[in-house]
């Protein structure tokens, strides 16, 4: 390990902390400590990063902003790389929106309305980066990523980089082909479409009301914990399991919605994941349905 640290400091591969408790870096507030936090501030020393990891045979994984995420207690062994300022940026060319991987797509949501673009109005609620949202495909009020998505530049786990299309992102329900081939989204580009500024500053704010009226935000949580079953919502179910309130340990299922689990101090991940096993044990017993988590699990147990 010794080696492999002054090897990457030696590349200049941006900042590099050791033994880091990922807790500080997760909405979950939740998390023991990586062996190695990386964080790159370009895509060369992105690259750099993951082509010494992979010629040491180190594992890693990628952290954005640590929402839909639950970092066990006993932490990551190997690298966790969480890109840098250099890649939080944004700029708007007609009606083609580019953004760094490290950028709030919240945020980007909302630079859009304000250059009269619509098409992200559904993003204003997804707390995570544009790269974990191309990731995950995420979506929210009956649109996702795969509608607005034009392409994205990628760094590969062997040190390349290519541009994807949106064909070759092969995206599906919370899916993309960055679930099968291991891949850093370096930036994004979405296609938009001229809007009326004050519609979509309209349709923002009611979406914004919506989920303050019924999602725990004010609280750490790590967005919705399950993908809903097809022509149901994992919520739903829940909530008729009779599960809603339901604590263990310092976590809760949310009584304001039943599926996010919310850390009302001192939880831990042991705690949230004992929750989830409930939760699909006895929606499986009275309905049938096995729930899928939604939320990424890393590190040991």
């Amino acid at each position: 390990m010794q080696q492999l640290i002054a090897e990457l400091r030696q590349a200049r591969i941006g900042r590099l902390l050791v033994d880091e408790p990922l807790a500080e870096h997760t909405t979950w507030k939740i998390g023991g400590p990586a062996d190695l936090l990386l964080i790159p501030e370009t895509r060369e020393e992105l690259a750099a990063a993951i082509r010494i990891l992979r010629r040491h045979g180190t594992p890693w994984r990628m952290l954005g902003k640590g929402s839909n995420t639950l970092v066990t207690d006993k932490g990551v062994r190997g690298a966790v790389i969480k890109l840098g300022g250099g890649f939080d940026r944004v700029r708007f060319e007609g009606e083609v929106a580019t953004a760094g991987g490290a950028y709030s797509f919240i945020k980007l949501s909302v630079m859009a309305g304000k250059e009269g673009l619509t098409g992200l109005e559904f993003a204003g609620g997804i707390p995570g980066t544009v790269g974990g949202a191309v990731y995950m495909n995420a979506g929210a009020h009956g649109s996702d990523v795969s509608r607005i998505f034009q392409s994205a530049d990628i760094v590969w786990e062997d040190g390349t980089t290519s541009t994807c299309t949106l064909e070759e992102m092969a995206f599906g329900y919370r899916h993309s082909v960055l679930q099968e081939r291991r891949g850093v989204v370096a930036e994004a580009s979405f296609r938009l479409a001229r809007g009326d500024r004050k519609e979509i500053a309209a349709a923002m704010a009611s979406y914004k009301d919506r989920r303050r009226r019924t999602q725990p935000l004010q609280m750490a949580c790590a967005g919705s914990v399950f993908r809903n079953p097809p022509n149901d919502h994992a919520a739903r179910l829940i909530e008729a399991a009779g599960l809603k309130g339901a604590r263990q340990g310092g976590a809760e299922i949310s009584p304001l919605h039943a599926n996010f689990i919310v850390n009302l101090g001192g939880a831990t991940a042991e705690d949230v994941l004992t929750l989830i096993a409930r939760v699909q044990s006895t929606v499986e017993a009275k309905f049938g349905i096995r729930l899928v988590p939604e939320v990424l699990l890393m590190g040991e147990r």
